[in-house]
C-alpha cells in the first residue's frame, strides 16, 4: 500500500482536503519544497506540508500531509529516521556534502579498519551536534545557508541528538558505506564531517538516502511522477 491513511483500492474514500498522508520517494536534485509545491498544485489543496526536510542532493522517504492532516505533521517529525549513505574521507567541504567544492585534502593511507570501527562506536548514544551553516535553520528570519553562501559565519549552539544504531556496511576507501538510525534533528552531514575529523583526515557526505521514518518505509512510497500518474488516472473517484 502506497498511501498510509487510505487503501488505494477504495478511491472514493480518498479526500485530500479532509486530510491524507502520502509517502514519497524524493529524487536527487529536487528540494522538499519542490515536491510539496507540485503536489499542492496537482491536488488543488492549499494546505500541504512535509514532515522533515531532505537536502536536494539526498534521496528517499518524504512524508507529506494534506488538508487537516497537516496538524499532525509533528507526529511524523518526532519519529526516528533511518538513513543509508557514503562518507568519503580525506576531503572536506564547507557544506559537509558534495554541494560545495573541496577546501581541504589529506592523506588517508594511515587509516585502519580498527580506527574506523572505534570512530563508529564513538557516535552511538546521545551526542551533541553543532548544526551546519548550510542548513534551513533560521537566523533573523533567514535560513543559515543564505549567510553561508555569502561567506558569513553565524554562531550556532550545539544540540543533543541520539544515534540508536550505526552500521558500517562496506569500506572501500576513501568511501565508507553506512546505515544510521537516529532521532529527529540529526544532521548526517555533521556526522560525516565529525567522522573524518576524528580520523584526522577529514570527510564529507558523498551520498544520502532516507529509507525509513518510524514504521514507514521508502519501499512503499510514490515518486512524484508515479503520484501524478495515479492522480490523473483516478481523480474522478476522489471525494
Amino acid at each position: 500500500m502506497k498511501m498510509i491513511t487510505t487503501d488505494l483500492n477504495n478511491y472514493s474514500e480518498i479526500n485530500f482536503a479532509a486530510g491524507e498522508v502520502i509517502l514519497f520517494d524524493k529524487l536527487e536534485g529536487f528540494s522538499s519544497f519542490n515536491v510539496v509545491n507540485r503536489v499542492r498544485r496537482l491536488i488543488n489543496v492549499k494546505k500541504v506540508g512535509h514532515a522533515g526536510t531532505l537536502d536536494p542532493l539526498a534521496t528517499g522517504l518524504l512524508i507529506l500531509c494534506t488538508g487537516k492532516k497537516t496538524k499532525e505533521i509533528y507526529k511524523y517529525q518526532d519519529l526516528p529516521k533511518v538513513y543509508t549513505g557514503i562518507i568519503s574521507i580525506g576531503k572536506r567541504t564547507p557544506s559537509m556534502d558534495s554541494e560545495t567544492e573541496f577546501t581541504e585534502e589529506k592523506d588517508i593511507s594511515g587509516v585502519t579498519s580498527e580506527q574506523i570501527e572505534e570512530t563508529r562506536k564513538s557516535f552511538l548514544g546521545e551526542i551533541e551536534q553543532v548544526p551546519p551553516m548550510y542548513s534551513a535553520i533560521k537566523h533573523n528570519g533567514k535560513s543559515l545557508y543564505h549567510y553561508a553562501r555569502k561567506g558569513k559565519m553565524i554562531t550556532r549552539e550545539a544540540r543533543k541528538v541520539e544515534i540508536y544504531d550505526f552500521k558500517i556496511t562496506e569500506v572501500n576507501l576513501p568511501d565508507i558505506h553506512f546505515e544510521i538510525k537516529c532521532s529527529k534533528g540529526t544532521y548526517i552531514r555533521v556526522i560525516a564531517d565529525d567522522f573524518g575529523q576524528k580520523l584526522g583526515c577529514g570527510g564529507y557526505l558523498k551520498k544520502l538516502r532516507r529509507t525509513a521514518i518510524g514504521d514507514y518505509n521508502v519501499e512503499n512510497a510514490f515518486t512524484v511522477e508515479q503520484f501524478i500518474e495515479f492522480f490523473e488516472e483516478n481523480n474522478k473517484h476522489f471525494i
